[in-house]
């Protein structure tokens, strides 16, 4: 397991020399990419105008399809490494009713079970003395199966990296342990010992409610126990396929190598299943759902499906304010030092224009986690109860007040100067550069980064309050809490009363007005909307 690493502000803005991804090869029968709209419009509506009524639906435009098995290859001759990253256009949403958790756990069999050649262990002493790297991640739409070897291993590697998908070796025992690994998961991880994932996934849950996104990537304990050797070796053959398939390579490699990967991988499926056609999503506002746990905090989500991805014009300017607001442990972010440096009310506070997964050992966003349906998001990780409500209105106030009342320049100008050096350890290795240029490809967004970077250069205060104006709704967001006073907790919510805190030690008189205003505003949730379900009964089929 990789050392998770802290830096400090200082360091992190220290590290911007990394190079930034090549373009993959236009598709000339794709519509063009989207211009960023960061430039100031001669005939743009004031931040006075009236916000555009939110749309009913979000529709589910279809990412891009890059052609089969399409490659991309980032060579540097300055490593001795070879990164590899196999990414398939299937996740949870290809899970069949009934058996949640089926394409999670196929891609784990596959990854950990072994191979036709090497059961499980000796996959493992195979590995280790090359200090290999091979994991799969699952997400909603994407899975991607990762490897990582020194090139003197090279050949080696490549057999076994290519034999879990080819010859995977899908062995009833692994599928027992691992399934028993899943379910604990759910049961143990979830539900009992992560407040702040669980919240997040009862977030989901809610505001994608009977659409293939509701659901834990994971699985669901009922969906996990159905799930038999025969679904999951029909599974690999319909979703594991080369029309699903986009290949990357990065570090240490030639043109041999890149033909003989294809070569091998041609060995998958042509085609299987057609992919799943998402339905729109009802843009629901309000809702609320309480997960009733034993714990001592509470756990706070919040957020609303969006209507902008990655290629729409108001998406950077979007992002640049919720980074403003603040990202995963980043202290320069407002909500960051006003909810925790001045109020001491949590450990971190965070938002986000896309959905966010960290990935492990960095305080980064995962790559190839896309979405034909985004969501915005904040969280607060978990608060003493007493103070979760107050948390929660703080947090809405302070994305309420950035909507209304813009950036101040002094402020904009440091979020840009961060961001201009921060977004550069976004692209610090080449499993995220590899990452990064992948999902170019279903979002029509080649390099992504670097056009980042230049919207930035040409946004003004008033062109990103023009776009969260247009894009962010506070009135829309709906709430996931974990907490054990359920019951207390939906009393208070629906009689809107003020919640004030208290302190410790003496506040500034500015700081304590605010927090009155704070303590009468309202939510935008509504009474009638607010359910309460126990934990145990969470994802549980």
């Amino acid at each position: 397991m990789k050392t998770r690493a802290l830096m400090s502000l200082t360091a992190l803005l220290g590290l911007a020399g990394c190079a930034t991804t090549p373009k993959p090869p236009p598709d000339e029968t794709a519509p063009p990419p989207a211009v960023p709209a960061q430039t100031e419009q001669p005939q743009a509506t004031s931040p006075e105008a009236a916000a555009p009524a939110r749309p009913e639906s979000v529709p589910a435009t279809p990412l891009r399809q890059p052609k089969p098995m399409e490659l991309v290859v980032l060579a540097r001759p300055d490593t001795p490494i070879v990164s590899f990253r196999l990414v398939f256009h299937t996740g949870s949403v290809d899970d069949p009713k009934g058996k949640e958790g089926l394409t999670a756990l196929t891609a784990r069999l596959m990854a950990e079970g072994g191979t036709q050649k090497l059961s499980a262990s000796q996959l493992l002493e195979a590995l280790y003395p090359m200090a290999a790297e091979l994991d799969v991640f699952v997400d909603k739409e994407f899975t991607a199966f990762s490897g990582r070897v020194h090139k003197d291993f090279l050949t080696r590697f490549q057999d076994i990296f290519t034999d879990v998908l080819l010859a995977p070796r899908l062995d009833a025992a692994e599928l027992e342990r691992l399934r028993a690994n899943a379910i604990s998961d759910v049961e143990n991880g979830l539900r009992s010992a992560n407040d702040e994932a669980l919240g997040k996934v009862a977030l989901d849950a809610l505001i994608y409610e009977g659409h293939p996104y509701a659901h834990f990537t994971g699985g669901t304990v009922q969906g996990l126990k159905a799930i038999t050797l025969d679904d999951v070796k029909a599974h690999a053959q319909r979703v594991f396929t080369q029309d699903r398939l986009v290949i990357g390579l990065a570090g240490a490699v030639d043109d041999a190598l890149a033909q003989a990967l294809g070569s091998r991988l041609s060995a998958l499926p042509a085609t299987g299943a057609p992919r799943v056609e998402l339905p729109a999503v009802p843009t629901t506002a309000g809702r609320t759902v309480i997960i009733q746990k034993p714990t001592l905090s509470t756990a706070v989500s919040m957020g609303y499906v969006s209507t902008i991805r990655r290629g729409d014009p108001d998406f950077f300017p979007v992002a640049f304010a919720m980074s403003n607001l603040g990202e995963h442990r980043q202290s320069i972010g407002v909500l960051f030092t006003e909810l925790r440096e001045k109020r001491g009310l949590n450990y971190g506070d965070y938002a986000y224009a896309e959905h966010f997964i960290e990935s492990p050992g960095t305080t980064y966003n995962r790559t190839n986690i896309a979405r034909t349906q985004q969501d915005l998001s904040l969280w607060i990780r978990p608060v003493v109860p007493a103070n979760g409500v107050f948390a929660t209105r703080g947090a809405v106030f302070f994305l309420d007040q950035m909507v209304k009342e813009g950036i101040p320049q002094e402020r904009f100008e440091l979020m840009r100067g961060f961001l201009q050096g921060y977004t550069r350890l976004w692209e610090q290795t080449d499993q995220r550069r590899l990452g990064y240029a992948i999902d170019g490809l279903f979002y029509g967004t080649p390099d992504f980064l670097e056009q980042y970077r230049q919207a930035m250069s040409k946004m003004t205060p008033r062109s990103v309050q023009e776009a969260l104006r247009r894009r962010v709704q506070p009135e829309a967001l709906n709430f996931a809490f974990v907490t054990e006073d359920a019951q207390g907790l939906a009393k208070t919510l629906r009689a809107g009363e003020p919640k004030p805190i208290t302190y410790a030690s003496p506040k500034p008189e500015e700081l304590l007005t605010q927090d009155r205003s704070i303590s009468s505003s309202k939510l935008p949730l509504r009474p009638e909307a607010i359910q309460i379900l126990p934990a145990q009964q969470f994802m549980e089929k």
